[in-house]
């Protein structure tokens, strides 16, 4: 069976998509940032694609013929986009999340309890992390 030619737009627009976004796009490349720690950048992407094309010979010719040639008419587009969300910092003291944007209270607030509990069970008598098995 003969393959229709909007097979090949779509083929040709995923294959450069494929170009486009890959692992290192979303998760960048770790970047040493002197002091032992690492810099991992994080984005989001998001994308479009869309195909559409036709035949346009129609009437009695097309329809005694099954050789005919019909001509075609498509096109094919798509659309990324990347936004940086923030940055994962590696470092000796544990890992931390900086985000690209401003954030609201809740997200600083949710981004700042680890800290906090480890805060509190070093203040609490009796909270030893090592007596209950915790090894973080």
């Amino acid at each position: 069976m003969e393959h229709h030619p909007i097979e090949k737009l779509m083929q040709t627009t995923l294959e450069n998509i494929k170009e486009m976004v890959d692992v290192n796009t979303v998760v960048g490349e770790p970047i040493p940032a002197g002091s032992g720690a690492t810099v991992i950048p994080i984005s989001r992407v998001s994308f479009g694609f869309v195909a559409g094309g036709g035949d346009y010979e129609t009437g009695k010719a097309h329809l005694e013929s099954a050789l005919a040639q019909t001509p075609f008419a498509g096109g094919s587009g798509a659309g990324v986009s990347v936004q940086p969300v923030g940055f994962l910092v590696v470092s000796d003291s544990g890992v931390h999340m900086l985000p690209a944007q401003n954030t609201t209270l809740l997200e600083r607030a949710v981004n700042c309890l680890p800290q906090v509990l480890e805060d509190v069970k070093s203040i609490l008598p009796g909270c030893d992390s090592k007596k209950d098995g915790y090894t973080g």
